[in-house]
């Protein structure tokens, strides 16, 4: 017949097996559920840079055009008002229309200067929201914590190792022989000072 302590040992065993395979298909889980959280992360990044960078490149165009409508339309004011000047009279440029023509180059220096201040405003904005893409990237992504099979067999081991020696305290208190007390006690009794009886 069985002992109720090793029935109960026996009984701690498999439910120490059982939770160390539940726990290990749980550590597995979650370990795939980190990476696809991470891929995740990181398409959603990759989203982000791409529209960043169509919305940087579409700005440099549309800048790059508006430099050179402003650039024709300055060249068109200018050969309009030296022809102007030309045609009245037959006269050299003289110091005024010198300052008038003087004006159309600051207009346009003045148009372009704005245009290219615009353009470097764009773009540190652009580095920042390349920036807060990364960090947004870096906090959606979790720390990846691999199964760890060994721990959990040694958490499962010393759980039936506490539940035996509980047992073995829970006899004793009662009053009761522990497994190595009737062993002592057995070998006193057929060994008594090296003979046997």
């Amino acid at each position: 017949m069985c002992s109720p302590t090793i029935a109960l040992t026996v009984a701690s065993v498999a439910s120490a097996g059982l939770q160390y395979q539940q726990g290990k298909a749980q550590q597995k889980a979650v370990y795939a559920q980190q990476i696809r959280q991470n891929e995740l992360a990181k398409k959603n990044a990759v989203a982000r840079y791409a529209s960043a960078q169509l919305k940087i490149r579409q700005e440099l165009k549309k800048s790059a055009q508006a430099d050179l409508q402003g650039t024709l339309k300055a060249r068109k004011a200018r050969a309009t008002y030296i022809a102007g000047a030309g045609d009245a009279g037959g006269l050299a440029i003289s110091g005024s229309t010198n300052a008038l023509l003087a004006n159309y180059y600051r207009t346009e220096g003045n148009y372009r200067n704005a245009i290219r201040n615009n353009m470097d405003i764009n773009i540190s904005q652009f580095e920042r929201n390349l920036e807060a893409i990364q960090f947004g990237q870096e906090s959606q992504s979790t720390y990846l914590t691999p199964p760890n099979s060994k721990l959990l067999f040694a958490t499962q081991a010393l759980n039936v190792a506490n539940t035996y020696y509980s047992l073995q305290f829970q006899k004793q208190n009662a009053g009761l022989m522990t497994g190595a007390e009737k062993n002592a006690q057995t070998e006193s009794v057929t060994e008594p000072d090296g003979y046997d009886i």
